[in-house]
C-alpha cells in the first residue's frame, strides 16, 4: 500500500482553497457558521475537511435557499453552501479550472477567472463600432433545467480525478434547505449555488 488515503489531496490544497474562500467572504450556510466562527477552530476544521476529502468520506451539507429580488420585481433563488462546502468546492475548482479553462470560447465571460461583466460590456462597446446589429441570447432558467447526467458526461471528458467527479456528483445531489426549514432533494437542475 503506497498511501494511507484513497485520494491524493494535500493539506496545502485545502489551505490555499481556504484562503480564497476567506477572501471572498460570503454568508453562512445551513449550519450558520460564518468564516469568523470557522476561524475559531481553524486548524481542526481544516484538518477534518482534508481528512474527509482525502478518505472519500466527505458529504456536503444541505444548501441554504434564499431568494434575492431581480430588477423585474421577481425573485431569484440562490443557494448558499456552508463555509466547509465552499472550501471543498474551491479545492476541486483550483485543480480542474486550468484544464477546463482552455476549452471555453474567448467571448465567454461568466464565472471565468480574470474576466468580468465589465470586460463583456467593454468588448460589446468595441464591437458596436464594427457592426450595426446585435444578437442577444438569454437562456431562461438554464441552471434550473440543466441535465445533470449530460453535464457529468461533459465533465468526465475533461476531468480524470476520481475524487473530483465523486464530489461534483455529491454536490449536485445535496439537499436544499428551504426558507421554512424543509429539505428538498434536487432532480436535475435545481439551483444550489454551484461550484464557487
Amino acid at each position: 500500500m503506497k498511501q494511507a488515503k484513497p485520494f491524493t489531496i494535500s493539506k496545502r490544497q485545502v489551505w490555499e482553497a481556504y484562503k480564497r474562500v476567506k477572501a471572498n467572504k460570503g454568508a453562512a450556510g445551513v449550519d450558520r457558521q460564518t468564516i469568523e466562527k470557522f476561524n475559531g477552530d481553524l486548524k481542526n476544521n481544516l484538518y477534518k475537511l482534508w481528512n474527509r476529502l482525502s478518505s472519500g468520506s466527505y458529504f456536503p451539507s444541505a444548501v441554504m435557499r434564499v431568494e434575492i429580488p431581480k430588477d423585474d420585481g421577481q425573485m431569484r433563488p440562490l443557494g448558499i453552501p456552508t463555509v466547509t462546502d465552499r472550501i471543498a468546492q474551491m479545492v476541486a475548482k483550483q485543480l480542474i479550472e486550468p484544464e477546463l479553462e482552455q476549452h471555453f470560447h474567448s467571448d465567454s465571460y461568466g464565472y471565468r477567472p480574470k474576466k468580468s461583466a465589465h470586460d463583456a460590456v467593454g468588448q460589446a462597446r468595441k464591437r458596436c463600432w464594427k457592426s450595426d446589429w446585435v444578437l442577444d441570447l438569454d437562456i431562461k432558467g438554464f441552471f434550473d433545467n440543466i441535465d445533470h447526467e449530460l453535464m457529468m458526461r461533459a465533465v468526465q471528458k475533461h476531468v480524470k480525478e476520481k475524487w473530483v467527479l465523486l464530489y461534483i456528483e455529491r454536490w449536485l445531489k445535496a439537499p436544499i434547505e428551504m426558507q421554512d426549514g424543509t429539505l428538498e432533494f434536487p432532480e436535475k437542475g435545481t439551483p444550489q449555488g454551484g461550484v464557487v
